[in-house]
């Protein structure tokens, strides 16, 4: 298994189970990619790439065509997507990606999760570094012949290729995100979802007390309507 992999398989994050903060993250997700690359998926791979992570967490047809709509509106907010570095009890570094409207905002509220949770909110590359990142493309199993594709994949930069419980999962670096999903493209493979996650490069243990301290301020943060994502490297037990 992949370390992308086995980091997301770690920690089920809140966010997720809920149904309306999911349809928040990915209306964001379409909305910058909306404002970047116009709205027609066709011309667009990163709307291509919202559209299908609004699938996976079911969001109605009805409501991503309406997100689709919204943003591309003259009259829509722009949401700017923007990394906020801290530390947690006992140490732990936290990488906190959002996507705001509202930057002064944003950073008010994470200063004061953070002080108001053991933690303090750092600056940009103070923990920046302990994390590289990766980019991880879904594609059902059987929907891809691994065995006829595989060395193109790896010519595309694949790192690592897993499958789990129905679920091909294709690794790459940060830098070949993009060009795996061209190829992916090109060879007609259909992509379910895609993400791009910060791995710890080492992960610290602390007492069953830290980890209870770090993981109520990441929850803290990920209630947070502006988070999209939060990564940190803390040894989980459960």
């Amino acid at each position: 298994m992949g370390r992308a992999f086995e980091y997301r398989k770690e920690r089920k994050f809140k966010r997720w189970g809920a149904m309306a903060t999911a349809f928040t993250r990915v209306g964001r997700e379409i909305a910058i990619a909306v404002k970047n690359g116009g709205p027609n998926p066709e011309a667009n791979p990163k709307l291509r790439i919202a559209i299908q992570n609004a699938k996976s967490v079911q969001m109605p047809k009805d409501r991503v065509e309406a997100a689709i709509k919204r943003a591309s509106s003259k009259d829509e907010k722009d949401f700017e997507e923007v990394v906020y570095e801290g530390m947690g009890p006992g140490g732990i570094a936290l990488m906190v990606e959002t996507a705001t409207d509202n930057t002064t905002r944003t950073v008010a509220n994470m200063r004061v999760i953070f002080s108001k949770n053991g933690g303090a909110l750092g600056t940009s590359g103070s923990v920046g570094y302990l994390f590289e990142r990766k980019g991880i493309y879904k594609v059902s199993a059987d929907k891809i012949n691994l065995d006829a594709v595989e060395l193109d994949l790896i010519d595309a930069g694949a790192e690592d290729v897993y499958t789990d419980d129905g679920t091909v999962y294709i690794e790459t670096s940060f830098n070949d995100f993009g060009n795996m999903q061209k190829k992916l493209d090109e060879l007609n493979i259909e992509i379910n979802g895609a993400e791009l996650l910060r791995i710890p490069l080492n992960k610290n243990a602390v007492t069953p007390e830290i980890e209870k301290q770090v993981n109520a301020l990441i929850e803290k943060i990920e209630e947070d309507e502006d988070v999209v994502n939060v990564f940190h490297n803390m040894e989980e037990t459960a």
